[in-house]
């Protein structure tokens, strides 16, 4: 980016008012300052502070989102998966798996785990394009209200490192979701692995 007098000198402003402003933009995250070489635009982050679609997040910090689907199917014998959505053992699962990008760059991987029963038709949506969360809501009826959240730092493993463009055992941080309805029921789980230097996570914590 252009020197504080510089970014001064082209908006009309003081210089004051222009290290004020880079300084805010550095502290959310949007440039960052490097001593001896200047001020540098950020690469990009997602600040997880609001349970909003990986489309509006991204869309959120102006970045166009894109995403890859790798796996759309319906799966059977994931026991742990459904008993956190309480179903049978070996109910019968929606399992979505996309890599998420901004441009050629990948951010995350994704994978989506829905009942198949009331969501078999997911496997067939155009979901590299469209936001899941939009379509449960408008094709579906369905209204998220609220997630409980695991979060760690994990190593990646071989698939995870080479669709990240990591080093394999590298490290990623690990967020598992269930994502329940306005009516209190669980619709979704939710495995991600995200570049740990692309993400911030924001807790309010109450004593």
């Amino acid at each position: 980016m252009a020197s504080e007098r510089e970014l001064a000198r082209l908006n009309d402003v003081s210089l004051m008012t222009a290290r004020h402003a880079l300084a805010t933009l550095e502290h959310e995250g949007m440039v960052e300052r490097r001593v001896g070489a200047g001020t540098f635009v950020s690469a990009p982050r997602i600040q997880f502070n609001k349970l909003m679609s990986y489309t509006e997040h991204m869309s959120s910090r102006g970045l166009v989102p894109r995403s890859r689907v790798l796996v759309a199917k319906i799966v059977e014998h994931e026991p742990e998966v459904a008993a956190r959505l309480g179903l049978p053992a070996t109910g019968a699962l929606v399992k979505i798996e996309r890599l998420r990008l901004t441009g050629e760059d990948p951010f995350a991987l994704e994978t989506c785990y829905l009942p198949a029963k009331e969501f078999e038709g997911l496997v067939n949506a155009p979901l590299a394009r469209i936001s899941l969360f939009g379509v449960l809501e408008r094709d579906f009826g369905v209204q998220l209200a609220y997630a409980d959240e695991e979060v760690n730092a994990t190593q990646a493993e071989s698939r995870v490192a080479d669709l990240l463009r990591i080093a394999h055992g590298g490290s990623v941080l690990r967020i598992r979701q269930v994502i329940y309805s306005n009516k209190g029921e669980p619709t979704m789980y939710v495995v991600g692995f995200y570049r740990s230097e692309r993400h911030t996570l924001f807790i309010r914590r109450f004593r």
